[in-house]
Order: C-alpha cells, then structure tokens, then sequence
C-alpha cells in the first residue's frame, strides 16, 4: 500500500466520519392524543414546540446533531400511551420522551421511565402525582392543575359567587383538579351545590346538567377535556342552566374555542403561561415572530406552552454534551437553574422537578379568542 493511497484512505474514513456526524440525529418520542378529544390541543402544543425544535435545527442542531421528534398517536387513550412509550423506548431507541398529554397516561409510562432510565420532559398535565413526591425522570414545565383549579375558585368568589357547581372526568385528572377546587372553596368558607364526575370513555351529561340547573348554579368548573366540556356545556345550555363557564389550561388552546361554537364567549379558561399577545415577554414574541416564517399570523396558549416545554428540553440536551446518553440527560436537566425562557424563569433541582409555577385567568371574547 502506496504512501499517496494510505492518505487518501485516511482522508475517505474523515469524509465518511464527518458526513456521518453531519446526519447524526437525536431521538425524541412522542406519545399524545393526535387523534380524538383532545386532538386540537395536541396540535397546537406541538406545532408550539416544533416552531423552536426547527429554529435550532436550522442552525445546525444541538452540538452538531440535530433533534428528530418521533410522535404517535394514542388517542388518549392510557393503555396505548403505554404501548406507544414502550415502542419509542425500546424500539426506536429516543433519547427521551417528551410533551405527553394526559393525567392517567403519564402515570401508565412511570413504570418504564423507572425501568430504562429515560426522562419525560414537559407532560401536558398539571397533575400533582408528577411534582409530590419528586420522580427522578419527570421534568415538568408548567404549574399544577391544584394551583389553577385554586385559583379559579378564588377568583369566582371575589365576583360575588357563591353557588359553585363541580364536574369532573372519574380519572386521576378530574380528583386531582378537584382537590385544589376544594382548597380554593374551603379558603372562601364555600361548598360546592353539586359535585359529580363523569366516566371519560362514555360521559353522560344530561342528568348532570339537569341537577346543576336544579340546584340553581352561578358558575361551574369543569375538570374535563376537550370535547368533554364542549359537550358538558351544550347539555348544560339545553337544560337551561346559564352559569358561568369554568375549565382548566389543558383547554387552552383555538381548536377549543372553535369546538365551543356558539357557546364560546365568556367561557374562562385558566393559563399557565403569559398572555400569548403579550410580547414584553421575550418568549411570546420570539414565538411570534418564529411563527410568522411558517406563514402563522398568532400563536396560542396551547402553542406557547409547546414551545417553552421545547426550550426546556434543548437546554438539557445542550448540557448534556456531544452524545447525550439517557443518564447524561437526566443529570443535565437537574442541574438547570434560573434558566431565563424568555420572562419566566425555570429552576430544577434533585429536590424539585416542577419547573413553573405561573397560573393566569383568560376569558373567551366575542372575537373567538382569549383575553385577559
């Protein structure tokens, strides 16, 4: 073998390496409901994460390796979240698992969380079984469904109301909204006239509604997804209860106000995030300005919530280093502290995976959009 050859050999192996390192991808799986009762605000908090995850892809990637989010459909469903959590794991191999959707979803993929070592970051849930006690592989990137459910409550009693009804999905999500209903009505020396649940699979809203117009409520929080509460609210309306409409952020998103139809306005939806019009916060009009290349005229809340969860996870990756293992990961992101996303600072810490703590009330104006 020739000097000239070996060189050229040499430089082959280079080339191969580089191109190589060039197309080097970092996995990251999604499972969520894309399909089914919560499919528009599925949508909304991906395309809200994509608008970052395709910025940084577009400058090169993440320490040369650029992001791929791997997303299946599990049309909300617990069982095929878990199946889906287990394909993406240990099939295709992600780095990690990010912005699921769902309360009894999340808690059906811990187990495989605990048993390969991989993260989720930014569940689409404020539910508190995922701050207290602290899971070593959650990194949530947004408040609690206790502190907004709270804080609606308070907010209904300093209007003067005091017939406050509750409904709620017969799931770990609508007990754990309602435990911070209770704490908000408890504060403001109230009980709720009614309080019943609902089966998520197969609601039946009609006797519901019958027995809040009965009992003559002001206001009723609906501790529900998507089509649930569009539903929730018709049979309310048909049963000639005009009480004031009350649902949580995992509403937060235009697919919902557009599946309200005529019964949208006035509806109050609570929000973790700013007012996704508020550009004095640099996240929302980086987001905005990010959308109007994809030809986007406005963000979401929903899309804003996808795009901060977005930021959270490339930071840990960043710190992860060049070939950010599973592990690498997990230690990266508990060492994030006082992370700027634009306005809203997020702290983590082996003690603390709550990331957020920002909750907000928006109402539904007659131009079929939020305001505060």
């Amino acid at each position: 073998m020739t000097k000239q050859w070996q060189r050229r050999a040499a430089g082959l192996v280079l080339a191969l390496a580089a191109s190589a390192a060039s197309h080097a991808q970092i996995l990251i799986g999604q499972t969520a409901g894309f399909s089914g009762q919560v499919a528009a605000g599925v949508k909304e908090t991906t395309d809200g994460a994509l608008l970052f995850i395709d910025a940084i892809n577009a400058k090169g990637g993440v320490n040369g390796q650029k992001i791929e989010l791997i997303s299946l459909d599990d049309k909300f469903d617990p069982k095929l979240a878990a199946e889906n959590a287990r394909t993406l794991i240990e099939d295709k191999n992600v780095s990690a698992l990010f912005l699921n959707r769902g309360t009894p979803h999340t808690e059906a993929i811990l187990p495989l969380l605990d048993k390969h070592g991989v993260v989720l970051v930014a569940p689409s849930t404020g539910a508190m079984v995922l701050h207290q006690p602290v899971r070593k592989y959650i990194f949530n990137v947004r408040a609690t469904y206790q502190r907004e459910a709270e804080k609606a409550i308070t907010h209904l009693a300093s209007m003067g109301i005091t017939r406050v009804a509750l409904v709620y999905a017969d799931d770990s999500f609508g007990a754990d909204g309602i435990q911070g209903a209770q704490k908000g009505l408890a504060a403001a020396k109230l009980t709720a006239v009614v309080s019943e649940k609902f089966d998520r699979a197969k609601p039946d809203f009609a006797p519901i509604a019958a027995k809040v117009a009965k009992a003559d409520a002001q206001a009723v929080l609906m501790v529900a997804s998507g089509s649930a509460v569009v539903d929730a609210t018709t049979a309310l309306r048909t049963a000639g209860s005009a009480a004031q409409i009350v649902t949580l952020s995992n509403n937060a998103s235009s697919g919902f106000i557009k599946s309200l139809g005529a019964n949208a306005r006035g509806v109050i939806v609570t929000q973790v995030f700013p007012n996704e019009r508020a550009v004095t916060y640099p996240m929302v009009k980086e987001a905005q300005e990010l959308a109007k290349t994809k030809g986007l005229t406005e963000i979401s809340p929903a899309m804003l919530e996808g795009f901060a969860a977005a930021k959270v996870l490339v930071e840990g990756l960043k710190r992860a280093g060049p070939k950010p293992t599973r592990e690498k990961i997990q230690v990266a992101l508990e060492s994030i502290k006082k992370l700027d996303l634009g306005g809203l600072e997020v702290n983590f810490s082996p003690e603390d995976h709550t990331g957020l703590d920002f909750a907000d009330l928006a109402i539904i104006g007659t131009d079929g959009r939020f305001r505060r």
